[in-house]
């Protein structure tokens, strides 16, 4: 059991801290606990039994990194509420054990169980630290502060900005300039298909005007010559 658990989680364990995180996340050797407790749980004689260990810890780590990364305002946690909100989660998984195994549809039920639980302390742990450490008091509890994005660990009492939901300035000022430019280009677009619009009209109707004075000339030029034939006409006709 314990070169399966080697095996099975020491990836788990990279993809999780050097990949997408989540709060709880941020200790690789958090997600070893974790497995191993899960692996306790599930008898050898199960078949599947590592796609199924292996599955359910992918579970945890993807609830875990959905909820803090929902929102802009949910990536902050006290160090000392993540170690409770593990130490609750730890517990969890030894109630489970020291029930009588029921099969594996009984065990994922209760599995779903724990992880619907763990999403929703999760989610009101962060909603209630965010408000607290955001608002204008910025009454917060003492000890270092925890992003669950990064895994850095801050003194700060109070945030603001991006920590918060607000938007960054630098990104503000971007967003105004694109939409400048794009409003730039797309006056240049209209301009010149108004320019172009306005040279095919003059030049159709200045086209227009040089062949009605092409016409006129060419039918002066043909009356001029009928009226030369005509008189040619006239002088070679014989005398009575």
């Amino acid at each position: 059991m314990g070169d399966l658990r080697l095996f099975l989680l020491l990836p788990l364990s990279l993809a999780a801290f050097h990949g997408a995180k989540g709060c709880l996340e941020c200790d690789p050797k958090f997600i070893e606990d974790i497995g191993s407790l899960l692996a306790n749980l599930i008898p050898s004689e199960v078949p599947g039994q590592t796609q199924l260990l292996e599955r359910q810890v992918q579970e945890m780590i993807r609830l875990t990194f959905k909820v803090s990364h929902s929102d802009k305002r949910l990536r902050l946690l006290a160090v000392q509420t993540v170690i409770k909100l593990r130490t609750w989660l730890k517990n969890e998984f030894y109630k489970l054990g020291n029930e009588t195994w029921k099969g594996v549809f009984i065990f994922q039920g209760k599995l779903l169980e724990v992880r619907q639980s763990l999403e929703a302390k999760l989610k009101e742990l962060l909603k209630n630290f965010s408000e607290a450490a955001c608002s204008e008091d910025c009454i917060v509890v003492e000890g270092p502060i925890l992003d669950c994005w990064t895994c850095l660990r801050m003194t700060s009492r109070c945030f603001k900005g991006e920590y918060c939901g607000d938007e960054d300035p630098r990104k503000a000022e971007s967003q105004e300039i694109a939409l400048f430019l794009i409003l730039l280009a797309t006056a240049v677009i209209l301009g010149s298909a108004v320019l172009l619009f306005y040279f095919c009209i003059f030049h159709r109707r200045k086209m227009k005007a040089i062949r009605r004075s092409l016409n006129e000339y060419l039918e002066n030029k043909l009356e001029e010559l009928m009226e030369r034939i005509d008189e040619e006409e006239k002088d070679f006709r014989p005398r009575k």
